[in-house]
Order: C-alpha cells, then structure tokens, then sequence
C-alpha cells in the first residue's frame, strides 16, 4: 500500500498545477488562434492554424506597450513604498505591547473593512486639490495607501515570528541597536519583505478600478484599462488581439516572480541558518 503513496501525490500534485495552469494554456492557445476558430462552435486547446497576426495587432493599437510602461513605473514605485513604509512599522507594531499595539491591529482589520467604492470619491477629491489627478504619482499613492495595511499585517507577522531572546543575546554581546536590526532582524525578515514585494506587486500591476476612475488621458492609461479598449463600442471583442494582450500582460509578473523567487529562497535558507 505504501508503494501506492508517494504515486499518488505525484498524480495529485500534477492534477492541481494542471488546475492552475490551464487558464493559462486556454489563454496562450486563444492568442495564436484566428478570428474564424475563435468564435467557432468547435473547442480545441491547440490551434488549427497558428495565427501570429494578434500580437501584431496588439502591439500596433491601443498603446499597449506605453501602457505596460505605464503600469510597470506606478507597479515598481508603489511596491518600493509599501515595503519601505512597512518594514519599521510592522517591526513596532509586532514588539509593542498593550493598547497602542491593539489599537494599530484595530486600524489594520479596520482599514480592510471599507469597499474600494467607499473610499473613491475622497481619494478623487483629495488627489484633485492637491493637482495629482490624472496622474501615474498620484496612482502610485493610492496603490501604496490600499496595499499598506495588508502588507503591515504580512510583515508583523513575520516579525512576531522571530524569537525575541536573538535581539536580547546581540545586546548583550555588546551590539547596538541598529547592528542587531542590520545583522540578526533584517535577513531572517527577508522572506517576509520578498513575500510582500511580490504581493504589492502583483497587486498594483493588476488594479482596475482605481486606474479606471483616476486616469482620463490615454497616455496614462495603465495595462487592465487599456485591455478594455479592446471590446469595442458596440461590445465586439477582438479575442485574438485581447488574448495575445493578456499573453503580454502577464510576462512582466512572471519575470519579477522569478528575479524574487530567488531571493525568497536565499532568504528562507539565511534565516534557516541564522534560526
């Protein structure tokens, strides 16, 4: 029976990336396929002809590539912010004790409570006084002010993770303040930051509504609201030229995946080392 085991988790283990990937090859597939096949009653994952053409077109209309431009910079920039903004505070938030601490994990669970449409119109107002309406700055503030409080609720919980007698026996060998955070703190936070770099990433880059209401000149325009522009006036989809897009869209996210994936694991093995 035990033979049996370790086969069926692979098979399971195949079934379930299977399960995730498939959009993705349905969405790869769709991209090469011409217009006739794609809306043809016939279904088939592979393509009868591939028809190149889409990206072509993709490329060539809408903007797309100023648009990636676009989203890559307020991606980039939002994610840097989060992660710096969040770093010392959700060191305090997790070593403090008592009703400061409680009132900072209230504002945290609270802040996630408000729906994106409650919060649009003062965004708008406040961003539109201050002159960073219609602009990719004043996008990036808004990114980095919705992705905060979860990425302070990430980090203080791997803060909380690291046992507190590491900094007690770095002060007592003589350390300071500031060379215990530096050497013994920081790498074992590693994993955390890159987890939370990757969520505020993957979060900015695929944002809509904030975009769709904040952004009305087309040079501004980030990647999902040009995506749109796709579907025509009279609601006819360009599905080839859309999913040759989409295709597009999503290289940017696997590439920062992949540069961070590594340092995921360094940091994992640092702080295994370190622990």
């Amino acid at each position: 029976m035990r033979v049996l085991v370790r086969p069926a988790q692979y098979a399971a283990l195949a079934l379930y990336i299977l399960f995730l990937g498939f959009p993705l090859l349905w969405l790869i597939s769709a991209s090469v396929k011409s217009s006739g096949e794609l809306n043809s009653l016939t279904v088939s994952l592979l393509p009868g002809e591939w028809h190149w053409d889409n990206y072509t077109e993709a490329l060539s209309k809408q903007g797309l590539v100023r648009s990636a431009a676009n989203s890559l910079v307020v991606a980039l920039a939002s994610t840097a912010l989060s992660v710096v903004i969040a770093v010392p505070a959700a060191y305090v938030l997790a070593r403090l004790k008592g009703k400061v601490r409680a009132a900072g994990v209230g504002w945290i669970l609270v802040s996630q409570v408000f729906p994106v449409v409650l919060i649009i119109l003062p965004l708008f107002l406040i961003l539109r006084t201050l002159g960073l309406a219609d602009n990719l700055a004043g996008l990036t503030l808004v990114h980095t002010t919705y992705m905060l409080p979860f990425a302070l609720w990430m980090l203080q919980g791997y803060v909380a993770a690291i046992p507190v007698e590491l900094e007690e026996a770095g002060a007592m060998d003589g350390a300071s303040r500031l060379t215990v955070l530096r050497t013994i703190v920081f790498p074992l936070l590693a994993p955390g930051v890159v987890a939370t770099a990757m969520f505020s990433f993957v979060s900015s880059w695929n944002e809509f509504f904030f975009a769709l209401v904040l952004l009305q000149s087309p040079e501004n325009y980030t990647l999902p609201i040009t995506l749109t522009m796709f579907v025509g006036g009279e609601g006819k989809v360009a599905l080839g030229p859309l999913a040759a897009g989409a295709v597009l869209a999503a290289i940017p996210s696997i590439v920062f995946f992949g540069i961070l994936r590594k340092k995921l694991t360094s940091g994992l093995m640092a702080g295994a080392v370190k622990g």
